[in-house]
């Protein structure tokens, strides 16, 4: 169960969008419902073994980092501490990639981790220069994927991706440019790489 702490003054709505909906959530969605569309129950198995290693791998080391003090809380908004998790998620998803490969899963759920490599790599080559948004880039590949895999009807889901890109600047995480330039990456970058992969 996510807990929603919030600072004074802040959205309460803000708050809870951010936090229900952050990346961990799309990619369990992802992860899941493609697994389900590729291979109904052998397909969730597939999905668990992606999920394992871009959420639940990643989540155990910023938990981890967190009660050590290296990070401040769960969305890492320095971006120094930023490129040392989003580095740690990179060799994660790649591994979990190689292992979906070497297991011989469907080729869609190779796709789709491979979508979520490729748009990790991108983000972490922005943001030494920049706070680009996370949230909004997987929101928006997510959205993108799904409506690849179920139907462009699932495209009707992007206004949930304008209320997660809202929420990063009424929390002051990010500003409009950040947010923007996130969902347009990441919706671009997830498309194409799922797309050619698949």
């Amino acid at each position: 169960m996510t807990t929603t702490i919030t600072r004074p003054n802040e959205s309460r709505a803000a708050r809870l969008i951010t936090d229900v909906l952050d990346p961990k959530t799309w990619i369990i969605a992802d992860t899941m419902l493609t697994g389900w569309h590729t291979s109904r129950l052998a397909g969730i198995g597939w999905g668990l073994l992606g999920c394992l290693f871009a959420a639940v791998i990643p989540l155990a080391f910023i938990k981890y980092g967190i009660r050590r003090g290296r990070w401040s809380d769960r969305h890492v908004g320095q971006r120094q501490q930023r490129i040392i998790v989003m580095s740690f998620i990179v060799s994660s998803v790649a591994t979990g990639m190689l292992l979906l490969w070497a297991f011989d899963s469907p080729q869609t759920m190779i796709a789709l981790v491979a979508a979520m490599l490729v748009t990790l790599a991108a983000l972490l080559a922005v943001t030494p220069a920049w706070k680009i948004s996370v949230h909004a880039a997987v929101s928006s590949g997510s959205v993108a994927m799904l409506a690849m895999t179920y139907g462009p009807w699932l495209l009707l889901a992007f206004p949930v991706v304008a209320a997660v890109s809202w929420s990063r600047v009424e929390l002051k995480d990010h500003t409009l440019g950040q947010v923007l330039a996130g969902a347009a990456v990441g919706g671009a970058v997830a498309a194409s790489t799922f797309a050619l992969v698949r």
